[in-house]
């Protein structure tokens, strides 16, 4: 079973900071989540490694 773990993004759309958790599970995914305060669907891209996870977060309109 993979640990989650924690990480801060600033959502694309209103530049407000969001803690998120991260599951190594899903590296090389890329999944939609709405923002927590505008709303705005947020892309996540879960790369890295299971012990060093990065996550990239685009507009949805940005591809």
């Amino acid at each position: 079973m993979h640990e989650l773990q924690a990480a801060s993004v600033s959502c694309p759309y209103c530049g407000e900071r969001l803690h998120v958790l991260l599951d190594p599970a899903e590296i090389g995914q890329r999944y939609t989540e709405d923002c927590q305060v505008c709303c705005s669907p947020i892309v996540f891209d879960l790369c890295g490694e299971e012990d060093d996870l990065a996550v990239m977060v685009y507009r949805e309109d940005d591809g």
